[in-house]
Protein backbone atom coordinates (compact mmCIF):
# COMPACT_ATOMS: atom_id res chain seq x y z
CA UNK A 1 0.00 0.00 0.00
CA UNK A 2 1.09 3.53 -1.11
CA UNK A 3 1.78 4.95 2.15
CA UNK A 4 -0.24 7.91 1.07
CA UNK A 5 -3.38 5.98 1.60
CA UNK A 6 -2.40 5.39 5.83
CA UNK A 7 -5.28 6.67 7.45
CA UNK A 8 -3.29 8.39 10.36
CA UNK A 9 -5.79 7.61 13.02
CA UNK A 10 -4.10 3.96 13.55
CA UNK A 11 -1.51 5.73 14.67
CA UNK A 12 -2.67 7.02 17.49
CA UNK A 13 -2.29 6.17 21.79
CA UNK A 14 -3.23 7.59 24.83
CA UNK A 15 -0.25 9.65 26.20
CA UNK A 16 -1.82 10.74 29.72
CA UNK A 17 0.23 14.40 30.59
CA UNK A 18 2.20 12.86 33.15
CA UNK A 19 4.07 10.81 31.45
CA UNK A 20 5.37 13.89 29.74
CA UNK A 21 8.49 14.38 31.10
CA UNK A 22 8.41 18.41 32.09
CA UNK A 23 11.96 18.35 33.33
CA UNK A 24 15.38 15.95 32.23
CA UNK A 25 17.07 13.85 35.00
CA UNK A 26 20.16 15.06 36.97
CA UNK A 27 22.33 12.73 34.83
CA UNK A 28 22.00 12.42 31.05
CA UNK A 29 22.81 8.84 31.23
CA UNK A 30 20.90 7.88 33.52
CA UNK A 31 17.36 7.82 31.20
CA UNK A 32 15.78 4.30 31.05
CA UNK A 33 17.05 2.45 27.56
CA UNK A 34 13.99 -0.10 26.01
CA UNK A 35 15.79 -2.25 23.78
CA UNK A 36 13.59 -4.44 21.20
CA UNK A 37 15.03 -7.05 18.92
CA UNK A 38 13.59 -9.71 17.26
CA UNK A 39 10.31 -9.04 19.13
CA UNK A 40 11.65 -8.89 22.33
CA UNK A 41 11.81 -5.76 24.96
CA UNK A 42 14.12 -5.91 27.52
CA UNK A 43 15.18 -2.28 29.83
CA UNK A 44 18.62 -0.82 30.77
CA UNK A 45 20.19 2.73 31.11
CA UNK A 46 21.85 4.46 28.42
CA UNK A 47 24.81 4.04 30.02
CA UNK A 48 25.22 0.94 29.23
CA UNK A 49 24.06 1.05 25.32
CA UNK A 50 26.89 -0.02 24.09
CA UNK A 51 26.53 -3.40 25.84
CA UNK A 52 23.23 -4.26 23.39
CA UNK A 53 25.65 -3.07 20.17
CA UNK A 54 27.72 -5.11 18.20
CA UNK A 55 31.38 -4.69 18.03
CA UNK A 56 32.11 -2.71 15.09
CA UNK A 57 28.70 -1.09 14.72
CA UNK A 58 28.68 2.56 13.04
CA UNK A 59 26.61 5.25 15.18
CA UNK A 60 25.94 8.24 13.33
CA UNK A 61 24.76 11.71 15.66
CA UNK A 62 22.95 14.72 14.02
CA UNK A 63 25.82 17.39 15.35
CA UNK A 64 23.32 20.49 14.90
CA UNK A 65 23.16 23.09 17.57
CA UNK A 66 19.99 24.62 18.94
CA UNK A 67 19.50 28.32 18.48
CA UNK A 68 18.08 30.49 20.92
CA UNK A 69 14.92 31.11 18.68
CA UNK A 70 12.73 32.42 20.55
CA UNK A 71 12.53 36.63 21.37
CA UNK A 72 10.43 38.39 23.55
CA UNK A 73 10.11 42.19 22.33
CA UNK A 74 8.00 43.92 25.22
CA UNK A 75 6.03 47.20 23.51
CA UNK A 76 5.44 50.86 25.47
CA UNK A 77 1.99 49.44 26.35
CA UNK A 78 3.43 46.60 28.42
CA UNK A 79 2.54 44.20 25.87
CA UNK A 80 4.86 41.33 25.04
CA UNK A 81 5.46 40.48 21.89
CA UNK A 82 7.25 37.06 20.98
CA UNK A 83 8.74 36.30 17.54
CA UNK A 84 10.04 32.21 16.78
CA UNK A 85 12.07 32.39 14.45
CA UNK A 86 11.21 29.36 12.28
CA UNK A 87 13.73 29.29 9.46
CA UNK A 88 15.93 31.91 6.73
CA UNK A 89 14.19 33.50 4.11
CA UNK A 90 15.05 31.45 0.53
CA UNK A 91 16.63 34.28 -0.58
CA UNK A 92 19.67 32.65 1.44
CA UNK A 93 21.51 29.89 -0.46
CA UNK A 94 21.81 28.29 3.08
CA UNK A 95 20.95 28.60 6.66
CA UNK A 96 24.53 28.85 7.48
CA UNK A 97 24.99 32.16 5.22
CA UNK A 98 21.77 33.77 6.69
CA UNK A 99 22.87 32.94 10.01
CA UNK A 100 26.11 34.71 9.75
CA UNK A 101 24.43 37.99 8.16
CA UNK A 102 25.51 41.41 9.04
CA UNK A 103 23.32 44.25 9.75
CA UNK A 104 20.07 42.99 8.51
CA UNK A 105 18.61 39.63 7.85
CA UNK A 106 15.09 38.32 6.83
CA UNK A 107 13.67 35.27 8.79
CA UNK A 108 9.98 33.05 8.52
CA UNK A 109 8.70 33.53 11.94
CA UNK A 110 5.64 32.93 14.29
CA UNK A 111 4.17 35.34 16.18
CA UNK A 112 2.55 35.35 19.51
CA UNK A 113 0.55 38.42 19.81
CA UNK A 114 0.80 39.32 16.44
CA UNK A 115 -2.66 41.27 16.81
CA UNK A 116 -1.17 43.50 19.18
CA UNK A 117 1.26 44.26 16.66
CA UNK A 118 0.35 47.21 14.07
CA UNK A 119 1.29 47.07 10.65
CA UNK A 120 4.66 49.57 10.20
CA UNK A 121 5.23 49.36 13.78
CA UNK A 122 8.96 48.69 14.72
CA UNK A 123 9.91 46.51 17.58
CA UNK A 124 12.70 47.25 19.68
CA UNK A 125 14.64 45.38 22.38
CA UNK A 126 17.85 46.81 23.69
CA UNK A 127 19.94 44.44 25.27
CA UNK A 128 23.34 45.51 27.85
CA UNK A 129 26.19 42.43 26.86
CA UNK A 130 29.97 42.83 28.05
CA UNK A 131 28.89 46.38 28.89
CA UNK A 132 27.81 46.89 25.13
CA UNK A 133 24.33 47.91 24.40
CA UNK A 134 22.33 46.43 21.54
CA UNK A 135 19.84 47.18 19.71
CA UNK A 136 17.68 44.85 18.18
CA UNK A 137 14.66 45.74 16.10
CA UNK A 138 12.10 43.86 14.18
CA UNK A 139 10.16 45.13 11.61
CA UNK A 140 6.80 43.30 10.15
CA UNK A 141 7.34 42.31 6.27
CA UNK A 142 5.02 40.02 4.86
CA UNK A 143 2.16 37.60 6.10
CA UNK A 144 2.31 33.91 4.68
CA UNK A 145 -0.39 30.93 5.41
CA UNK A 146 1.89 29.56 7.72
CA UNK A 147 3.87 32.38 9.06
CA UNK A 148 5.62 35.78 9.06
CA UNK A 149 8.55 37.43 7.62
CA UNK A 150 10.26 39.09 9.71
CA UNK A 151 13.44 41.87 8.90
CA UNK A 152 15.74 41.79 11.76
CA UNK A 153 18.20 44.46 12.36
CA UNK A 154 20.53 44.98 14.93
CA UNK A 155 23.21 47.73 16.21
CA UNK A 156 26.59 47.42 16.56
CA UNK A 157 26.00 45.61 12.72
CA UNK A 158 29.25 44.22 12.96
CA UNK A 159 27.63 41.26 14.99
CA UNK A 160 26.28 38.43 13.27
CA UNK A 161 22.45 36.97 13.58
CA UNK A 162 23.72 33.99 15.24
CA UNK A 163 25.38 36.19 17.51
CA UNK A 164 21.57 37.83 18.26
CA UNK A 165 20.06 35.42 19.26
CA UNK A 166 22.35 33.89 21.75
CA UNK A 167 22.51 37.27 23.22
CA UNK A 168 18.93 38.15 23.07
CA UNK A 169 17.07 34.94 22.69
CA UNK A 170 15.44 32.02 24.71
CA UNK A 171 15.72 28.32 24.22
CA UNK A 172 12.57 27.06 22.50
CA UNK A 173 10.99 24.31 24.59
CA UNK A 174 8.51 22.18 22.75
CA UNK A 175 5.32 23.45 23.11
CA UNK A 176 4.32 20.39 25.13
CA UNK A 177 6.39 21.02 27.81
CA UNK A 178 4.14 23.27 29.48
CA UNK A 179 6.74 25.58 31.72
CA UNK A 180 8.70 28.73 31.44
CA UNK A 181 12.62 28.29 30.32
CA UNK A 182 14.94 27.93 33.11
CA UNK A 183 18.69 28.55 32.93
CA UNK A 184 19.41 24.78 33.11
CA UNK A 185 17.14 24.15 29.58
CA UNK A 186 20.37 26.08 27.88
CA UNK A 187 22.70 23.85 28.76
CA UNK A 188 20.36 20.53 28.41
CA UNK A 189 18.03 20.92 25.69
CA UNK A 190 21.73 20.34 23.36
CA UNK A 191 23.58 17.60 22.93
CA UNK A 192 27.10 17.49 24.08
CA UNK A 193 28.69 17.20 20.96
CA UNK A 194 26.44 19.93 19.10
CA UNK A 195 28.40 22.01 16.55
CA UNK A 196 26.10 23.84 13.88
CA UNK A 197 23.72 26.38 14.77
CA UNK A 198 20.29 26.29 12.87
CA UNK A 199 17.99 24.15 14.78
CA UNK A 200 14.84 25.32 16.68
CA UNK A 201 14.53 21.67 17.91
CA UNK A 202 17.21 19.41 19.89
CA UNK A 203 17.56 15.80 17.98
CA UNK A 204 16.45 14.82 21.45
CA UNK A 205 17.62 10.88 21.11
CA UNK A 206 21.09 12.76 21.19
CA UNK A 207 20.84 14.40 24.51
CA UNK A 208 21.69 11.10 26.70
CA UNK A 209 24.92 10.76 25.25
CA UNK A 210 27.75 11.35 27.39
CA UNK A 211 31.93 11.01 27.24
CA UNK A 212 31.41 8.20 29.82
CA UNK A 213 29.22 6.68 26.73
CA UNK A 214 31.69 7.82 24.16
CA UNK A 215 34.38 6.17 26.28
CA UNK A 216 32.37 2.54 26.14
CA UNK A 217 31.72 2.91 22.45
CA UNK A 218 35.38 3.32 21.50
CA UNK A 219 36.19 0.54 23.80
CA UNK A 220 33.89 -1.62 22.33
CA UNK A 221 35.48 -0.49 18.20
CA UNK A 222 32.28 1.19 17.79
CA UNK A 223 33.05 4.13 14.99
CA UNK A 224 30.82 7.50 15.07
CA UNK A 225 30.71 9.73 12.68
CA UNK A 226 28.55 13.34 12.17
CA UNK A 227 25.84 14.49 9.86
CA UNK A 228 23.48 17.97 10.27
CA UNK A 229 20.44 18.15 10.00
CA UNK A 230 18.63 21.76 11.20
CA UNK A 231 15.53 20.47 12.82
CA UNK A 232 12.51 22.53 12.42
CA UNK A 233 8.96 23.28 13.94
CA UNK A 234 7.99 20.79 11.83
CA UNK A 235 8.96 18.18 13.77
CA UNK A 236 6.35 18.99 16.36
CA UNK A 237 3.49 19.11 13.73
CA UNK A 238 0.90 17.04 13.93
CA UNK A 239 -0.68 14.47 11.50
CA UNK A 240 -4.30 16.05 11.14
CA UNK A 241 -5.45 15.18 8.25
CA UNK A 242 -7.60 11.76 8.02
CA UNK A 243 -5.00 10.56 4.96
CA UNK A 244 -1.47 10.53 4.81
CA UNK A 245 -2.07 11.74 1.26
CA UNK A 246 -3.05 15.44 2.68
CA UNK A 247 -0.08 15.99 5.04
CA UNK A 248 2.82 18.14 3.71
CA UNK A 249 5.80 17.18 5.41
CA UNK A 250 8.31 19.77 6.49
CA UNK A 251 11.55 19.95 4.92
CA UNK A 252 14.56 20.73 6.85
CA UNK A 253 18.57 21.50 5.74
CA UNK A 254 21.03 18.81 5.74
CA UNK A 255 25.26 19.22 5.60
CA UNK A 256 27.19 16.06 5.14
CA UNK A 257 30.97 16.21 4.18
CA UNK A 258 32.06 13.55 1.30
CA UNK A 259 34.06 11.81 3.78
CA UNK A 260 31.11 10.52 5.88
CA UNK A 261 29.78 9.54 2.69
CA UNK A 262 32.36 8.09 1.63
CA UNK A 263 32.62 5.67 5.70
CA UNK A 264 29.43 5.20 5.11
CA UNK A 265 29.46 3.59 1.70
CA UNK A 266 32.22 1.61 3.23
CA UNK A 267 30.37 0.58 6.19
CA UNK A 268 27.40 -0.32 4.32
CA UNK A 269 27.65 -4.05 4.83
CA UNK A 270 28.10 -3.05 8.67
CA UNK A 271 25.42 -2.23 11.48
CA UNK A 272 24.55 1.27 10.94
CA UNK A 273 22.35 2.83 13.56
CA UNK A 274 21.50 6.27 13.78
CA UNK A 275 20.90 8.39 16.68
CA UNK A 276 17.79 10.06 16.29
CA UNK A 277 15.56 10.32 13.49
CA UNK A 278 16.77 13.37 11.94
CA UNK A 279 20.37 11.22 11.36
CA UNK A 280 18.79 8.64 10.38
CA UNK A 281 16.01 11.16 7.92
CA UNK A 282 19.77 12.32 6.75
CA UNK A 283 21.11 8.68 5.92
CA UNK A 284 18.27 7.50 3.88
CA UNK A 285 18.22 10.38 2.01
CA UNK A 286 21.34 10.14 0.64
CA UNK A 287 20.37 6.62 -0.81
CA UNK A 288 17.92 8.77 -2.96
CA UNK A 289 19.97 11.38 -3.33
CA UNK A 290 22.60 8.80 -5.34
CA UNK A 291 19.55 7.38 -7.00
CA UNK A 292 19.12 10.73 -8.47
CA UNK A 293 22.42 10.94 -9.66
CA UNK A 294 22.71 7.61 -11.43
CA UNK A 295 18.77 8.74 -13.19
CA UNK A 296 20.36 11.82 -13.72
CA UNK A 297 24.15 12.06 -14.20
CA UNK A 298 24.03 15.85 -15.02
CA UNK A 299 21.32 17.15 -12.16
CA UNK A 300 21.96 20.13 -11.18
CA UNK A 301 22.76 21.20 -7.24
CA UNK A 302 19.87 23.25 -7.29
CA UNK A 303 17.48 20.35 -8.22
CA UNK A 304 19.46 17.78 -6.15
CA UNK A 305 16.76 17.78 -3.06
CA UNK A 306 14.04 15.27 -1.61
CA UNK A 307 10.68 15.65 -2.33
CA UNK A 308 8.27 14.43 0.16
CA UNK A 309 6.96 11.23 -2.01
CA UNK A 310 10.37 10.66 -4.12
CA UNK A 311 10.86 7.00 -1.97
CA UNK A 312 7.92 5.81 -3.46
CA UNK A 313 7.83 7.01 -7.03
CA UNK A 314 11.34 6.68 -8.03
CA UNK A 315 12.17 3.91 -10.11
CA UNK A 316 15.13 2.24 -7.81
CA UNK A 317 15.60 -0.57 -10.23
CA UNK A 318 17.17 -2.79 -7.43
CA UNK A 319 19.65 -0.26 -6.91
CA UNK A 320 22.23 -1.02 -4.04
CA UNK A 321 22.90 1.58 -1.09
CA UNK A 322 26.54 1.12 -2.09
CA UNK A 323 26.09 1.89 -5.96
CA UNK A 324 23.71 4.91 -4.86
CA UNK A 325 26.21 6.35 -2.32
CA UNK A 326 29.20 5.69 -4.76
CA UNK A 327 27.11 7.87 -7.59
CA UNK A 328 26.59 10.58 -5.37
CA UNK A 329 30.06 10.60 -4.62
CA UNK A 330 31.32 10.60 -8.26
CA UNK A 331 28.75 13.40 -8.54
CA UNK A 332 30.27 15.31 -5.68
CA UNK A 333 33.67 14.88 -7.00
CA UNK A 334 32.59 16.28 -10.32
CA UNK A 335 31.18 19.57 -8.91
CA UNK A 336 34.14 19.78 -7.03
CA UNK A 337 31.63 19.35 -3.64
CA UNK A 338 34.00 18.60 -0.23
CA UNK A 339 30.60 19.06 1.48
CA UNK A 340 26.43 18.40 0.67
CA UNK A 341 24.16 21.31 1.44
CA UNK A 342 20.77 20.71 0.63
CA UNK A 343 16.94 19.86 1.69
CA UNK A 344 14.84 17.00 2.21
CA UNK A 345 11.38 16.33 2.63
CA UNK A 346 11.46 12.72 2.55
CA UNK A 347 8.37 10.99 4.38
CA UNK A 348 9.57 7.62 5.84
CA UNK A 349 6.24 6.05 6.65
CA UNK A 350 4.89 2.00 6.46
CA UNK A 351 5.57 1.11 3.32
CA UNK A 352 8.93 2.64 3.19
CA UNK A 353 11.84 0.36 2.23
CA UNK A 354 14.91 0.87 4.21
CA UNK A 355 18.12 1.00 2.61
CA UNK A 356 21.18 2.00 4.57
CA UNK A 357 20.23 1.60 8.20
CA UNK A 358 19.99 -1.19 11.19
CA UNK A 359 18.42 0.15 14.09
CA UNK A 360 17.72 2.82 15.47
CA UNK A 361 18.37 4.68 18.56
CA UNK A 362 15.33 7.53 19.62
CA UNK A 363 12.75 9.02 22.01
CA UNK A 364 9.16 8.24 22.30
CA UNK A 365 6.80 10.10 20.52
CA UNK A 366 3.87 12.12 20.14
CA UNK A 367 0.62 10.22 18.88
CA UNK A 368 -0.26 10.64 15.36
CA UNK A 369 3.27 11.93 14.51
CA UNK A 370 5.04 12.06 11.28
CA UNK A 371 8.19 10.56 14.00
CA UNK A 372 5.66 7.57 15.27
CA UNK A 373 5.06 6.93 11.52
CA UNK A 374 8.72 6.38 11.23
CA UNK A 375 9.21 4.35 13.61
CA UNK A 376 6.17 1.82 12.98
CA UNK A 377 7.92 1.76 9.25
CA UNK A 378 11.00 0.37 11.29
CA UNK A 379 9.28 -2.26 13.04
CA UNK A 380 5.74 -2.71 12.24
CA UNK A 381 2.81 -3.20 14.12
CA UNK A 382 4.74 -3.91 17.45
CA UNK A 383 5.39 -0.01 17.66
CA UNK A 384 1.88 -0.64 19.63
CA UNK A 385 3.79 -3.30 21.64
CA UNK A 386 6.98 -1.16 22.47
CA UNK A 387 4.44 2.12 23.12
CA UNK A 388 2.24 -0.27 25.69
CA UNK A 389 5.20 -1.37 27.00
CA UNK A 390 7.24 1.74 27.90
CA UNK A 391 3.69 3.47 29.34
CA UNK A 392 3.09 0.58 31.49
CA UNK A 393 6.38 0.20 33.12
CA UNK A 394 7.32 3.90 34.44
CA UNK A 395 8.88 5.22 31.18
CA UNK A 396 8.87 9.10 30.79
CA UNK A 397 7.88 10.58 27.15
CA UNK A 398 9.33 12.82 24.25
CA UNK A 399 11.68 14.89 24.25
CA UNK A 400 12.96 15.20 27.79
CA UNK A 401 11.99 11.45 28.64
CA UNK A 402 13.39 7.93 28.17
CA UNK A 403 14.37 6.34 24.99
CA UNK A 404 14.90 2.91 22.98
CA UNK A 405 17.07 1.27 20.83
CA UNK A 406 14.97 -0.58 18.10
CA UNK A 407 16.24 -3.25 15.34
CA UNK A 408 14.87 -3.11 12.07
CA UNK A 409 12.19 -5.46 11.56
CA UNK A 410 13.87 -7.34 8.59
Amino acid sequence: MHPKNISTLDFTYSLPEEKIAKFPLPERDASKLLVFQNGNISEDVYRNISSHLLENSFLIFNNTKVVEARILFQKLTGAVIEIFCLEPHEQYADITTAMHQQKKVLWKCLIGGASKWKHGQILEKKITHNENEITLCASFVKKQDDYFIIEFSWMPEKLHFVELLHIAGLVPLPPYIKRATEAEDAERYQTVYAKHDGSVAAPTAGLHFTDTIFSKLIEKHIQEKYVTLHVGAGTFKPVKSEKLEQHNMHEESIEISIKTIESIAENSDSNIIPVGTTSLRTIESLYWLGLKTILNPGISLENLTIHQWDAYELQAQNVSSKNALHSLIAWMKKNRLEKLMTKTQLLIAPGYLFKIIDALVTNFHQPQSTLLLLVAALIGEDWKKVYDYALNNNFRFLSYGDGCLLFRKK
